[in-house]
C-alpha cells in the first residue's frame, strides 16, 4: 500500500505544474497592484509539492496563497481556479494580476498556474529547471501551452 500512494504522489509531481525547459530569470517589475506586488515578495522559495506557502510552494498553492495573504478566496487547484466564473481572457487581455493558466502536459486540460505581470511576463511555482517561484515568458515555450487567463475582483 506504501508503494501504491507514493507511486501516485511522484505521479501527481511529475504531472501537475510541470514544465520541461525554463524560460526564467526575469526581472521583477514595477508594479502598484497589490496581487503582483505579493507575488514577486516569494521570488526564489522553493518549489513544495501540495504547498500553499510560506515557506514553499507549488503552483497553485502560489496563486492560492497569494491571493489569500490579500483576503480574497479562490479555489486551490489549477484546474478549479481556471473555472471561476468570468470571461476566459485571450493574451492580449490580460492586465497586471490576472491569473493564467497552461496546459504543460499537452493533455488538454489545464494543469498550471501563475499570475500575470505584464509585458508578456508571469510569476509562478515552477517545478521545471528553476524548482522555485520564479518569472518566466509567455511568449518562449509557454506560448503554445496557455490556455486562458481569468481577472479577480481583489475588492471582494
Amino acid at each position: 500500500m506504501k508503494i501504491f500512494i507514493s507511486l501516485i504522489g511522484f505521479l501527481l509531481i511529475i504531472t501537475g505544474c510541470s514544465e520541461r525547459i525554463s524560460t526564467s530569470s526575469l526581472t521583477p517589475v514595477k508594479s502598484n497592484n497589490p496581487i503582483v506586488i505579493e507575488a514577486q515578495k516569494h521570488i526564489g522559495k522553493p518549489y513544495k509539492y501540495g504547498q500553499i506557502g510560506p515557506d514553499g510552494f507549488d503552483c497553485s498553492g502560489f496563486v492560492y496563497g497569494v491571493h489569500k495573504k490579500l483576503g480574497i478566496t479562490i479555489p486551490r487547484t489549477s484546474i478549479d481556479q481556471s473555472n471561476i466564473a468570468g470571461k476566459k481572457l485571450l493574451p492580449q487581455e490580460l492586465k497586471e494580476g490576472d491569473m493564467v493558466f497552461f496546459d504543460t502536459s499537452q493533455k488538454g486540460h489545464v494543469n498550471h498556474s501563475g499570475i500575470y505581470l505584464g509585458e508578456s511576463n508571469f510569476i509562478h511555482a515552477s517545478s521545471g529547471n528553476a524548482k522555485s517561484v520564479t518569472i518566466s515568458s509567455m511568449n518562449k515555450w509557454y506560448k503554445d501551452k496557455f490556455k486562458w487567463g481569468k481577472h479577480i475582483n481583489e475588492n471582494k
